[in-house]
């Protein structure tokens, strides 16, 4: 068969519960009716080697395939043994079987669907299971019948439309998410949600549009399975009068002509959902204010001001951002919606930092609200931040002011004046003085840099010198110290600080335990034994470990727990003798922080340190290769 042939085949294949129509079949191919008609007489053909397969005509209605689960696991690998399917792709699919099977899945089955052993089997089974857990539901077996997923339909969905989560990358495996469906439902849904943006503006990302894909395709699925959700009929009087409840009948009433197939009343309203919390409306267009989220926002505000000792409250820009999302979020934890945020490990990696501080003001401002915030929300939370950081750092280096001396008359200042002028617009050139002007000048207002055309002696402030006539060094002189003296200060603090707070006793050489909970107790418990933190420090560092995985990557984890539980602050540190899993990644090297309130100005220099350190592959495999105390402590001060 040639390759429409074969994509013809896996299209019955995936609808065998179902009549598909030869123009419908037509249409998905991009081909013409005739062409699939001779198509289907070479698949006749073709399944004579295959006895427990038959095609299903029905005039009028359409075609389908009668498949023995045997025959569609051996049809299957036909059609595949030009391009085998990966891990990756075989756990999505066999994940998506558990999840919409009607009756029990064996081992068996599975085997012989992807020609594999049980053995292999049942290690895709058990990481199937811990996956599933993050939805609230169990994986069970039952004695010779199979495998079979328990827990509410609402999750159910909501792991179907997370499936690509359990590859490494998202984006290489939207295709095969999709692959899932069929393709003429896929088309159908792609067009009349293009259609709605068009009318309404409903989504504000792409990543909002796919999203939305996906849930109407597991709707879609489950409504001719027959699986239902239920809802509270509270639930559905919340919704009626929203302007996304027309939005959404409009869309399904279309939806309802072109597949043949009826939505209860139930779907309205699900799907009403997914749009209240897809639909992201910017602060400043809406009529009126949720008093209960701008409480939120300050309060949120006020918690980061306190752990990062940055000053927010005029970053107006910051405030609609998270107003903004953090209506989305509230509408998704309370219809039980869950996101993937596909940036996650890299956010935690790249701002280990501010994710820390953000996570640590979430668990403070979010119960109050009855909200727990998964860390996937909490990573879009940080990235407002983080661009607030850079705005206001942006602000204080945008324009400088500088103090020009020089004694070589009027003239030549002037010039000396003009020429930086028009190099660097950053600069606010406050006065051109000689030597002897200097402190006159200093004492009426502050000054960030002077240029002067001699070495100055005894001042604290930068300063640069540079030729009168300002000559190509000069420039490049002068570009390389503006650099240098907008780094953050806190590269000098970053050296030693992580061996200053880290003391001998603390530090675990070749840890071999079999979770990374167990390794987090144990650090914790030293610091309790130490005296230098309060007998619920442990308890308080495991409950965070839990919510949120804290590698950082590069093999290091930073566990901690809120600084109200520290008496002083201490490190201590755990090399792993053999890499543990520790969220998404492996790790090394264990640093459990434990600071107080009065070194909060201590912590950014301090996770900044270990930051770097992750970024070094030889220091960690120098960590994990130390024999004694000694060496661990001439790393550390590296």
């Amino acid at each position: 068969m040639n390759d429409r042939q074969k994509e013809l085949v896996r299209i019955l294949i995936l609808n065998t519960n179902e009549f598909t129509h030869v123009h419908d079949l037509a249409d998905s191919l991009r081909c013409s009716e005739k062409t699939v008609r001779n198509d289907l007489k070479v698949i006749e053909e073709f399944l004579k080697e295959y006895p427990a397969a038959a095609l299903n005509r029905k005039p009028g209605v359409g075609i389908r395939l009668l498949v023995e689960p045997e025959e569609k696991s051996r049809l299957f690998d036909r059609l595949s043994q030009t391009e085998p399917k990966s891990q990756e792709d075989r756990l999505i699919e066999i994940t998506y079987q558990l999840l919409v099977s009607q009756k029990p899945v064996t081992l068996g089955d599975l085997s012989r669907q992807y020609f594999t052993n049980k053995s292999t089997v049942k290690g895709d089974l058990n990481e199937v299971a811990r996956w599933l857990e993050r939805f609230d539901l169990e994986l069970v077996s039952r004695q010779r019948l199979g495998h079979v997923v328990k827990g509410e339909e609402l999750q159910k969905r909501n792991a179907l439309a997370r499936l690509p989560e359990l590859a490494s990358s998202h984006s290489s495996t939207s295709k095969e998410m999709l692959s899932l469906f069929s393709s003429y439902e896929v088309k159908v849904v792609r067009k009349l949600l293009r259609d709605m943006q068009h009318h309404f503006s409903v989504f504000s990302t792409a990543g909002d549009y796919e999203s939305m894909l996906i849930h109407t395709l597991v709707m879609i699925k489950r409504t001719t399975q027959r699986s239902p959700i239920t809802l509270d009929e509270s639930e559905g009087n919340s919704v009626f009068h929203t302007e996304e409840y027309g939005m959404a009948d409009w869309f399904l009433k279309r939806l309802e002509r072109v597949l043949r197939v009826v939505f209860p009343e139930e779907e309205r309203i699900y799907f009403t959902r997914h749009l209240i919390s897809s639909k992201r409306t910017p602060r400043s267009s809406k009529k009126a204010s949720n008093r209960l989220i701008e409480d939120m926002v300050d309060r949120l505000i006020s918690r980061m001001e306190n752990f990062t000792m940055i000053d927010f409250s005029d970053d107006q820009t910051l405030k609609d951002g998270l107003y903004t999302h953090l209506e989305s979020t509230i509408h998704r934890l309370h219809y039980g919606f869950t996101i993937h945020n596909p940036m996650l490990e890299e956010i935690k990696k790249m701002y280990p930092y501010m994710f820390r501080m953000v996570v640590l003001a979430l668990e403070e401002v979010a119960p109050p609200y009855k909200l727990i915030i998964p860390e996937d929300e909490a990573a879009y939370i940080v990235l407002h931040f983080q661009a607030s950081v850079e705005r206001l750092q942006k602000q204080r280096n945008k324009v400088k002011k500088v103090l020009i001396v020089c004694d070589l008359g009027v003239g030549m200042s002037h010039l000396l004046q003009a020429k930086l002028e028009q190099t660097y617009k950053g600069f606010d050139i406050i006065d051109c003085v000689g030597m002897w002007e200097i402190e006159a000048v200093l004492a009426k207002q502050p000054i960030d840099l002077i240029i002067s055309t001699k070495s100055l002696q005894h001042q604290t402030l930068p300063v640069i010198v540079v030729s009168p006539l300002l000559e190509g060094e000069d420039k490049q002189r002068l570009d390389q110290f503006l650099k240098s003296i907008v780094q953050d200060s806190s590269s000098e603090q970053d050296s030693g600080a992580i061996d200053r707070f880290v003391e001998d006793e603390l530090i675990y050489l070749g840890v071999h335990l079999e979770h990374r909970f167990k390794v987090v107790e144990l650090l914790a418990n030293g610091l309790v034994k130490k005296g230098s933190v309060t007998q619920s420090f442990p308890h308080s560092a495991l409950l965070r470990e839990r919510s949120s995985a804290t590698s950082i990557g590069g093999g290091i984890a930073i566990p901690h727990a809120h600084p109200e539980e520290v008496l002083h602050s201490t490190v201590a540190v755990a090399v792993l003798q053999e890499p543990l899993e520790w969220g998404h990644e492996y790790v090394s090297v264990v640093f459990l922080l434990a600071m107080t309130k009065q070194d909060r100005s201590l912590i950014k220099p301090l996770i900044q340190g270990i930051a770097n350190m992750s970024e070094d592959p030889d220091l960690i495999q120098n960590l994990k290769e130390a024999q004694d105390l000694s060496s661990i402590r001439q790393i550390l001060r590296q």
